[in-house]
């Protein structure tokens, strides 16, 4: 039975109840077991950790692949990922000259994935900060959702292995976006998603300006303003055990002016 735009249903995802807004499915949309998967995985400087993540993601489901967007990395990251993409179909690299941006990354991954054909297109960083685990119920929430979110926030705090200066600040950093933009996610900065194609074919990726952590709370925002369903579902973030952070003062002072700049942009209508 189909159901029509009109009506609305309570569904439970990852152990919560939300209002989810149904859409009317088309003779374009596939079904959920015929989705093509794509894993957007960015790095720099992670030969420790892709050589772990990627094995564990494939693992998950069939429907998976795997994009490593590679910013040039001197350890030799994607010259690995380059040997694995040539003994694993599942496995695809895009190289860039140099490093530019969790943002700018993102982006060009969502191109390439348009590009050839994918349904479902997830963030993932490479650290293990998010677990392979979470990957089967993303899946599940998608059917039902056109932006799903791993969130942090939407059951408690469920976030180890950070200082508690770092945690104050993603949390009220959290908070501050809500107010400022009236964005409904409890974890608007997250990095663990998954975008239905509809939505990265509707969101004009040339005008986001956004490419640190801000970046995520542009991408949720833009999709909201054109009437997507967000749905969060719970996750655990583990700090990273290998690798080093790229969080600096320059990303937390852009996502300080970027909100500001999506709500007068609301304002004036232009989203």
């Amino acid at each position: 039975m189909l159901i029509t735009r009109d009506e609305q249903s309570i569904i439970p995802v990852g152990g919560l109840t939300q209002n989810v807004q149904w859409t009317e499915k088309t003779d374009s949309q596939r079904d959920a077991a015929d989705m093509k998967a794509l894993v957007c995985i960015p790095t720099y400087n992670e030969i420790e950790n892709l050589p772990r993540i990627i094995p564990e993601v494939l693992a998950r489901d069939a429907r998976f692949s795997v994009l490593v967007i590679d910013d040039n990395s001197p350890d030799g990251t994607g010259n690995w990922a380059d040997d694995e993409a040539r003994r694993n179909p599942r496995v695809h690299v895009l190289h860039r000259r140099e490093k530019q941006g969790l943002g700018q990354a993102y982006l060009a991954g969502f191109r390439w994935a348009l590009e050839r054909g994918f349904d479902l297109v997830f963030e993932m960083d490479a650290d293990f900060s998010h677990n392979p685990d979470y990957l089967p119920q993303f899946l599940a929430a998608a059917e039902h959702a056109d932006l799903v979110i791993g969130s942090r926030y939407i059951k408690g705090v469920n976030v180890i292995n950070w200082p508690m200066s770092r945690l104050l600040l993603s949390y009220f950093a959290n908070v501050y976006t809500r107010v400022v933009t009236g964005l409904p996610l409890r974890d608007a900065t997250g990095g663990f998603k998954c975008y239905h194609r509809r939505v990265l074919e509707s969101v004009n990726l040339d005008a986001v300006r956004s490419n640190g952590y801000s970046f995520q709370i542009e991408m949720s925002f833009r999709a909201w303003r054109r009437g997507f369903t967000l749905t969060e579902i719970p996750i655990v973030f583990v700090d990273r055990e290998m690798g080093t952070s790229k969080m600096s003062k320059k990303i937390v002072r852009e996502a300080v002016w970027m909100v500001w700049r999506l709500r007068l942009l609301r304002l004036l209508g232009r989203l």
